[in-house]
């Protein structure tokens, strides 16, 4: 006969509670390092689908958007299903959906694949948040945050090193498949070693659904905006237009809405609480970091080296290394220091790391990028930990399903925004340098002279023709001045990322003391 299971999650046995902790963490691992883990393999993507680079951004954008949907709707959901039921069906849907990802076909079927691989594991990240603070007391809570924390920032740091390494010996099929074996080992234990809460059908019949159409109206064309407005002129297109117009309309109605109703689905009434507030600001800008580092370094090693995803995921690797390493001096240092000095030191550690990519140069690889990389390694451990335990220890049990989505959400929308930004300065930044550089380069230039006179005798030398050596030497000069400007206009990118930590280091200074019990339920 089987024992029944203490109502109180936190009195459970120890060797359940962590192992139940241990299964939601694999789920929450795969969910966020699949957001990455094509971003070194998607030449490779593109060529077995014969997709173009605009296409393949939605490789990426396309499980951004839905996460980003589903993400805050996720504490209602656990709350009408379970924790246990929403986890397992989340781990179901994104494994089946992982295997279709790979069978692909065309870059239509994969778009719409991640897309419903994203929705479909989206409940698996903020669910393990909720779970950690409701498992575990005191210590042990501090343990839980800091492990979370590790797994959110190091999942899409090693995303595109796991992808590189992956596609280079086997195929980029197998960066889906991989999701399979883990799925069914979360989908299959889950349900018995996983119990906090009960389900409550009853919560379908007063739904806040109002409040998901306005939000999903909101995010779902504000992220479609911040992807296609770069390569789409912003404004200049209709669709864009047509877009903007109809998130802010929805976002405006949505705020007024979840201030107003009695039950919303997403409790933006927690950001009256300075911590929380604070928090998830900070969730916004390590976003921005991590999603932004993540996708302006590959893109550079791909466009300005030529790197191969095998390369690409190399030169990365070091920002895991450092964080792992890293992990242990974090938990030591918890013993003796507030968390608030640890916090801060981690965001000037990525601040700083982000701030010498500025002296980027065509030459740059994995040598060059060690130190910006470990100190970005070292800087989201030491930052992301403390502000997942600012953010959700200063609630209280009741308010923390629905406020974890909140703070998730923060993190992705700081990403989505983010590439969003860095994607227009690498438009119009490139413009802007190389007509300046393209100033200098003019005829009478002895520098340019001579450089030119070198390109058409090395290209005489090999077709014979001294016209068609001509012009193969103004195209050579042409693509040295178009590569010296791209690499100007991502040292740009990192400069404005490493900006971004200010505000980070500065929202410190008004938060209160970080402590990992949440306080009762006000009644």
């Amino acid at each position: 006969m089987t024992a029944t299971l203490p109502l109180d999650p936190a009195s459970q046995p120890t060797k359940q509670r962590v192992l139940a902790f241990a299964l939601m963490c694999l789920g929450f691992f795969m969910a966020t390092l699949d957001i990455q883990i094509v971003a070194s393999s998607l030449k490779d993507i593109g060529g077995g689908l014969s997709a173009s680079q605009d296409e393949l951004s939605w490789v990426q954008t396309s499980y951004l958007i839905a996460e980003i949907l589903v993400i805050p709707m996720s504490g209602w959901l656990s709350k009408v299903f379970s924790t246990r039921w929403l986890f397992v069906a989340s781990a179901v849907g994104f494994t089946i959906t992982s295997m279709l990802c790979g069978m692909a076909w065309d870059i239509n079927s994969m778009i719409l694949f991640r897309g419903l691989q994203g929705a479909l594991g989206a409940a698996m990240i903020p669910t393990v948040f909720t779970t950690a603070f409701v498992l575990f007391p005191g210590k042990q809570r501090l343990i839980a945050s800091t492990t979370i924390g590790a797994l959110a920032s190091l999942a899409p740091a090693i995303g595109p090193v796991i992808g590189g390494w992956i596609t280079s010996q086997w195929s980029w099929h197998w960066l889906f498949y991989l999701n399979v074996v883990p799925g069914i080992v979360v989908a299959a234990l889950v349900p018995k070693f996983v119990h906090i809460d009960e389900p409550d059908l009853s919560l379908l019949k007063k739904g806040d659904y109002l409040g998901i159409v306005l939000m999903s109206g909101f995010l779902g064309c504000l992220e479609y905006v911040l992807e296609e407005g770069p390569r789409k002129n912003w404004f200049g297109d209709h669709v864009i237009v047509a877009c903007t117009w109809i998130s802010a309309i929805c976002g405006f109605l949505f705020f007024v809405h979840a201030f107003t109703a009695k039950d919303p689905i997403v409790d933006l009434k927690a950001l009256a609480v300075r911590n929380f507030a604070i928090g998830s600001l900070l969730s916004f800008v390590t976003g921005i970091g991590i999603f932004v580092s993540v996708f302006l370094t590959p893109v550079f090693l791909s466009r300005v080296r030529g790197f191969d995803s095998l390369e690409i995921g190399i030169a990365l690797l070091s920002v895991g290394c450092f964080q792992l390493l890293a992990l242990g001096a974090y938990a030591l240092a918890t013993k003796f220091i507030d968390m608030r000095v640890l916090l801060v030191f981690g965001l000037v550690c990525f601040g700083a790391g982000c701030y010498l990519y500025t002296p980027l140069t065509n030459q740059w690889g994995w040598h060059e990028l060690l130190l910006p990389q470990a100190l970005r390694g070292i800087g989201q451990q030491f930052a992301v930990p403390p502000i997942v335990t600012m953010a959700l220890g200063s609630l209280p049990p009741s308010r923390l399903k629905s406020a974890s989505g909140l703070f998730n959400l923060m993190r992705n929308l700081g990403g989505a925004i983010g590439i969003a930004v860095s994607a227009t300065m690498l438009n119009d930044r490139l413009n802007l340098h190389y007509l300046r550089l393209n100033e200098s380069v003019t005829v009478g230039n002895p520098q340019v002279e001579g450089l030119l006179a070198r390109s058409a005798g090395h290209f005489a030398s090999v077709a014979g023709d001294a016209l068609d050596a001509t012009q193969a030497g103004l195209a050579n000069l042409h693509a040295l001045v178009f590569r010296e400007a791209l690499v100007l206009t991502f040292a740009d990118c990192f400069y404005l990322l490493a900006l971004c930590f200010t505000v980070g280091v500065v929202s410190v200074l008004f938060s209160r003391p970080i402590t990992s019990a949440p306080p009762s339920d006000a009644h």
